[in-house]
């Protein structure tokens, strides 16, 4: 029967699965990013769509990482000149032409890292993003559906998703569809992919974190802007950055 106990029975072995088989992957990513940040480098974050929620996550809030930006298909408009309309398309996240805008605009340096979300893994914008990512030699951690993104026919002209262009791949756990709970009639409701990313980006943020204590050094972490003391905090550490941060309302 669907009902949020029903999600919730079916969330939880999902979640327990997640950790037990992306520990090595979460590894190697941590080993990616914190190699960046040591380096002086930025963590950017993108993802289109629903997967924005992973980015959001990752991005600027208490207890995470300092160095980060979140990249998005709003930046044509809110950092670049693209008219606000070009948002009312819903299928603006397939066109691979906004990527080279939106890493433009970001301007990253050669020493940032880069993770990328999608569900699927198929669409022009995230795939167009990845290999210009690639081609311009930062590391790429890809997040995606292994189980969706592999029995889709990829939207990109390369033929290529996002999994076939990152140094390391983590799969969101999430089944084909995203949508977790079976319809008697056909069809399921109940996305779970948000929350599989979420944990994702926490469990990404402790490896980091941890890699910076086993190397005998204080990781750059915000405190929350609502206890006292966190705006000084949190600027103080924002200035080592200046001008490499994006942080809007």
């Amino acid at each position: 029967m669907i009902s949020a106990q029903g999600y919730a029975n079916a969330v939880r072995p999902l979640l327990d699965r997640l950790v037990d088989t992306q520990s090595d992957a979460l590894g190697r990513a941590a080993d990616l990013i914190t190699a960046s940040l040591r380096a002086g480098g930025v963590l950017q974050a993108f993802g289109a769509g629903h997967s924005e929620a992973f980015a959001a996550e990752l991005v600027a809030r208490a207890g995470g990482l300092v160095p980060s930006n979140r990249l998005s298909v709003h930046d044509l408009v809110l950092h670049g000149d693209a008219p606000r309309g070009v948002l009312a398309d819903p299928k603006l996240e397939r066109d691979p032409s906004i990527a080279h805008r939106i890493y433009a605009l970001a301007a990253p340096e050669p020493r940032d890292v880069f993770v990328v979300a999608s569900q699927s893994g198929i669409n022009g914008s995230v795939v167009e993003l990845a290999t210009l990512v690639t081609d311009r030699g930062h590391p790429l951690i890809a997040v995606t559906s292994v189980e969706h993104t592999v029995r889709v026919v990829p939207r990109h002209p390369s033929g290529r998703r996002l999994a076939d262009l990152a140094d390391v791949v983590l799969d969101n756990g999430a089944p084909y569809g995203d949508a977790l709970l079976p319809l008697d009639g056909g069809g399921a409701v109940c996305a779970v992919s948000s929350v599989t990313t979420a944990l994702l980006a926490q469990l990404l943020t402790a490896e980091v974190v941890r890699r910076f204590h086993q190397a005998g050094e204080v990781p750059p972490i915000y405190l929350s802007a609502n206890v006292p003391g966190g705006d000084e905090h949190n600027l103080a550490l924002e200035s080592r950055y200046a001008g490499r941060l994006r942080r809007t309302a």
